[in-house]
Parts: C-alpha cells; structure tokens; sequence
C-alpha cells in the first residue's frame, strides 16, 4: 500500500467505503452473515455444521462460494483489460451490484442479497501486482496489522505518519458501513442501486 501515490489511495478509501455499505445492507438482509467478510462467515459456517442447521450451512455455503467465484470473475476480468484493469473489475463489480439490485427488485431479496457476495469478491481483485492482491478493499484484519505495526515501528524512529495509509483505509469501511446502515433502515435493499450507481461512479475514473 506504501508504493501508491494519493490519487490511488483516495480510490482505495472510496471503494472501501463501498465494500463497508454493502456489506452493511447484507450483514442486516441475510440474519447476521457477511457478504465481505469471510473469516466471520466461515466460523458461522463451522457453528452451523456443529449445530447441523441446515439451512444456515447452506447458506454460509452458498455465500462464501458466491465470493471466491466473484474474485475468479474479477480477476479474470482485469486479466483480459490489460492497461484498463481497474475500470474491467469495476465494471464487473458494477454488474454485480446491478444483478443484486434487479433480483431484489423482481421479489428475490435473498439472492440478490446472496449476489452482494460476488461483488464483494471481485472488488478485491481492483489493486492487484503480479497475481497478488496488494489492497484488500473488504478485510480490515491485515490492515489493523498492518496500521499497528507502522505505529511500533514509529515509536522506535520510523516514519512518524506511515500508519495513516492503513487507518483511512480502515475509516473508509467504517464509514461505509454507517451509512449503508441507515441507508438499509430508510429504505431497505433499495439501497443496492445507490451502491451500483457509486461503483459505475468509481469505472469512470479509474478509466
């Protein structure tokens, strides 16, 4: 993340600030599952089987397959663009978020929360080097760590500010998330269009 210019990071902290929205809208329409967060779905998903409830094995199932076949998508996207990979796996995001918003339109509120999953899987493959994810837009693990390990090493006579790269990455989802909770509360999965909107928004400039 310290190899990019402001521009970039400002991109980085909008499309966080999208992966925190949705996740939001889906988080309050699946009953307590992520459609970014996968390490969370995937300790539900070992509950569920303990339990064996099987309708929620289904669905951490079906979520966490949405999201890796999302990154397969995006990557692939972005792999075929060349120069334009960005723009390719936003428009594929974009797409994502459109067939969410159509679904839930057309009665199927369940699915098109479910396609949320894909959208949030492909976003992660926007900043990409050599086949390696090099921002992940949706997971704030690695960035908390990262953030932590730039303040140690402040304290020890690095680079007084480094850590702040990683804590408005993390502000970028936190923001998100906030407002795609009250967007949820005023207007339920509708909110999928705003989201779709913003992410055909993003296409725009990264091209």
């Amino acid at each position: 993340m310290m190899r990019y210019d402001r521009p970039v990071i400002g991109l980085a902290f909008c499309l966080s600030g999208l992966a925190g929205f949705v996740d939001a809208l889906g988080f309050l329409s699946l009953g307590g599952f992520f459609v970014s967060f996968m390490s969370g779905n995937t300790t539900r998903f070992a509950i569920e089987l303990a339990g064996r409830h099987a309708g929620g094995i289904l669905l951490a199932a079906t979520i966490l397959g949405l999201f890796v076949l999302g990154v397969v998508g995006g990557s692939l996207a972005g792999h075929f663009a060349g120069r334009q990979r960005k723009a390719a796996v936003l428009a594929f995001l974009t797409l994502a978020l459109l067939i969410s918003a159509g679904l839930d339109a057309i009665g199927f509120g369940m699915a098109g929360a479910g396609v949320l999953a894909m959208a949030m899987g492909a976003e992660n493959s926007v900043f990409q080097r050599d086949g390696e994810v090099t921002i992940g837009l949706t997971y704030m693990t690695g960035t908390l760590v990262k953030m932590g390990q730039r303040i140690a090493g402040a304290l020890l006579g690095g680079p007084k500010l480094a850590f702040l790269r990683h804590f408005v990455l993390w502000l970028g989802l936190l923001s998100g998330a906030i407002a795609g909770a009250i967007a949820h509360g005023r207007i339920g999965l509708d909110a999928i269009w705003l989201a779709a909107a913003a992410a055909a928004v993003f296409t725009l400039v990264a091209l």
